[in-house]
């Protein structure tokens, strides 16, 4: 297996320190606009990528780490970060230094457009298709366009609020896509909120289709979990503010995982819904998945 991720992240540990500005290059594929800021700190590249699902294309960001240019025969991990409700694509890279995360842990980040679409595919609305789209048609787009791992231990995904809710619904569902997962003030539990943020507008009202929404909620998705075949177990990483709306919400998902014996990691820190928060979050992220990472490259090459 061509893989020097293992010990190149060890060296890259090293080198943080001494990471400059750079030039970045246009990926190579079909269907791609590149949109280049003038600065390193601002710099993501903006792809559009055609959903079949939905006769349509979405747009993402994606981030690639300097070494990428540099380390040419290398491949990379991939981590998926998802936008709350209300949000696009670019959030995440408006409002945190994800070429700082990416550069050092050598990941490649991509954050899709989500469009209030909760991430799963609507039964009334053809357009919103998006578990489709993203655990299937972007991470194929990612994996053909880009040097990735086509494997399961090499991917991660989280996101905040309806990204969190997205994240865990997604990586359940999808165990041999996502091998790692975790969300930042997720929504656990959609049956307790039937007005809120288009839910209704993606699964109709609560009232004559409750099974239809407990289908949909994170915290109906857990038996899948214990039963998964596969081997090694997802790496979980779940935390919430204290002051956050959806602190009970998360409390009782994780009760559920310890009733279950579901292996995962909960942390509960002072904040409340916020971009504060969530900014903060997403370092302890990173690091819980880089750990995943190295430990999926160590398995890859036992196989």
């Amino acid at each position: 297996m061509k893989n020097t991720f293992l010990k190149s992240t060890l060296l890259l540990a090293a080198l943080l320190l001494a990471f400059t500005a750079c030039a970045h290059s246009q990926p190579k594929g079909d269907n791609v606009n590149v949109q280049q800021a003038d600065t390193r700190a601002t710099l993501a590249d903006t792809i559009e990528v055609m959903s079949h699902a939905m006769d349509r294309t979405i747009k993402n960001v994606v981030v690639l780490p300097r070494q990428y240019f540099t380390m040419t025969d290398d491949n990379y991990p991939v981590l998926y970060l998802l936008h709350g409700a209300y949000g696009c694509y670019n959030d995440w890279s408006h409002k945190a230094n994800l070429h700082r995360l990416s550069d050092k842990y050598g990941v490649i980040i991509v954050c899709p457009d989500g469009q209030d679409s909760w991430y799963f595919d609507s039964p009334i609305d053809p357009k919103m298709q998006f578990e489709t789209y993203v655990s299937k048609e972007l991470v194929a787009y990612i994996d053909s366009h880009y040097r990735t791992y086509a494997n399961r231990y090499m991917r991660a995904i989280t996101g905040l609020s309806m990204g969190g809710h997205g994240a865990l619904f997604l990586a359940f569902r999808h165990p041999d896509v996502f091998w790692s997962c975790g969300s930042m003030s997720g929504n656990m539990d959609i049956t307790q909120f039937p007005d809120k943020w288009h839910i209704k507008d993606r699964l109709g009202d609560y009232e004559g289709n409750e099974q239809r929404w407990r289908d949909h909620a994170v915290c109906n998705q857990l038996d899948r979990v214990k039963a998964s075949p596969l081997q090694p177990a997802q790496n979980i990483i779940i935390d919430d503010g204290l002051n956050d709306i959806f602190i009970q919400n998360n409390i009782d998902l994780h009760e559920q995982l310890v009733e279950k014996g579901i292996d995962h990691d909960f942390i509960v820190r002072p904040g409340r819904h916020s971009w504060d928060y969530w900014v903060n979050s997403l370092d302890y992220h990173m690091v819980f998945f880089y750990k995943a990472f190295i430990h999926g490259a160590e398995l890859m090459q036992e196989q």
